[in-house]
């Protein structure tokens, strides 16, 4: 996706140790016509697929679902990375492990918001290990529901995330995939051949 990429070439920093900044737009301030192109391209490209719900994981995740879900005309579910008194009843849960926080989470979903009747879409900001998403997919599994595919914003194809969940057969469209990156250049991978 052309929008996004010049953004992350324009405003997004690679910093020492190969973390991308993408706070201008992405993760802190939010470029809402830029979330708003994101979701009608993550319409098009799960196009025909009957979709119920978006999933994803807060924080990041949660406003790129939400715009993306006016697109599909659904309900966003996040999976919590804490406790909340607000959580009640039955829970999925899951382990995830934040490479940025350097720490494991329990990520948790009530079972009243997703069934085995659901076709359940994951948006995300980030894919990179993969840790995130095979989180949420195991929340899927545990609820019965059926996993559609996963719409990323930005993955790091240079890591083995992608490659592992796609040889698993599963459906990942990621909007901008950087081959390679350092503190001088982002390279792209030739992903706008989507049709």
């Amino acid at each position: 996706m052309k929008l996004l990429k010049d953004k992350i070439i324009n405003e997004g920093i690679v910093k020492a140790g190969g973390t991308l900044k993408v706070d201008r737009f992405l993760n802190h301030q939010i470029d809402i016509p830029l979330y708003n192109e994101m979701g009608k391209e993550f319409a098009r490209r799960f196009k025909g697929q009957k979709i119920t719900k978006i999933l994803t994981i807060e924080a990041s995740g949660i406003g790129i679902a939400c715009i993306a879900a006016q697109h599909f005309n659904v309900p966003v579910v996040f999976a919590k990375k804490s406790e909340s008194v607000n959580l009640d009843g039955d829970i999925y849960t899951s382990q995830v492990y934040s490479f940025t926080h350097e720490k494991e989470y329990t990520i948790r979903v009530s079972k009243k918001f997703i069934s085995k009747e659901d076709n359940v879409l994951i948006i995300d900001d980030f894919l990179a290990n993969g840790r995130a998403l095979i989180g949420l997919i195991e929340i899927l599994e545990q609820a019965g529901a059926t996993l559609v595919g996963a719409g990323i914003a930005i993955e790091k194809g240079f890591q083995q995330g992608g490659k592992v969940l796609r040889d698993k057969g599963i459906n990942i469209q990621s909007l901008a995939i950087i081959k390679e990156m350092n503190e001088e250049q982002i390279i792209f991978e030739n992903d706008d051949e989507f049709l």
